[in-house]
């Protein structure tokens, strides 16, 4: 039974048809690699399903709830998770208060109270203690004092999976969650990425250019090409495609090949 599904997802921009009638369904327990070539309308497919764009046409719904007409803060607290390739984190808070915002919005969204996001930290162990396990995951127990505004990209960008961490989501959605990183500290994110397949109950998205990851850690791979899905399988079935090889993945597909 999937958990997140698209149906004629849709959205134009003037005369462009940037994403075109995008029908796909995903399942907990798996994680969906999307790909193309650039201005495929991978990104923009992520925006329509995570709320950052209202679609044109067609329908986003989780567990059987429609959230087409929800924003961003809805979807996620209905169990939307997204990362995005740009750092969307606290620039002047401290590492260690940008994850406890998180956890304690995701602890009180459950229990269905408002929010006071400002509230005294140090009378809350039970979300310090989960902001240092989350910290610990993602290798940032040392910088936790540190502003976020002045780590380097590659610490800001686990950070960001912190973040997505800590709020608990049902469906993960990663957006190229390696870009920007040098070759040490890319392992970090594709370990966590890794351990999160090992909960069955989630789903995973990633839009992914570099096909050694996509290879390794994808259960399915979907193909879109100017705005449409062209190709939708298990991944040793879509890269092997005439159509993906030659014309969707180019060169990309030839060196990992």
């Amino acid at each position: 039974m999937s958990l997140l599904a698209t149906r004629d997802l849709t959205v134009r921009f003037g005369g462009h048809v940037a994403v075109d009638a995008v029908t796909c369904s995903f399942e907990p327990g798996t994680l969906t690699a999307i790909v193309g070539p650039n201005g495929a309308g991978k990104t923009t497919y992520f925006n329509l399903i995570s709320g950052q764009l209202r679609a044109s046409a067609g329908s986003v719904t989780l567990g059987g709830r429609d959230l087409s007409r929800l924003p961003a803060s809805e979807r996620t607290r209905a169990g939307l998770g997204r990362a995005f390739q740009l750092t969307n984190l606290f620039p002047r808070l401290s590492v260690l208060e940008n994850v406890r915002l998180a956890v304690q919005a995701s602890r009180e969204g459950r229990h269905r109270r408002g929010l006071n996001l400002w509230s005294v930290w140090s009378d809350h162990g039970a979300l310090r203690a989960r902001a240092d396990e989350v910290l610990a995951a993602v290798a940032l127990r040392d910088k936790e004092e540190e502003l976020v505004a002045n780590l380097p990209h590659g610490d800001q960008r686990k950070l960001e999976v912190a973040l997505l961490m800590a709020l608990e989501p049902q469906v993960f959605m990663f957006d190229e969650p390696t870009a920007g990183m040098n070759a040490a500290e890319a392992p970090v994110i594709l370990d966590l990425i890794r351990r999160l397949k090992q909960d069955r109950s989630k789903t995973i998205l990633l839009v992914e250019h570099k096909m050694d990851v996509v290879r390794e850690l994808a259960d399915r791979i979907i193909v879109l090409h100017n705005g449409a899905l062209v190709a939708d399988g298990k991944p040793a079935e879509v890269i092997a495609l005439p159509i993906v090889q030659e014309a969707y993945l180019g060169v990309a597909a030839k060196e990992a090949a």
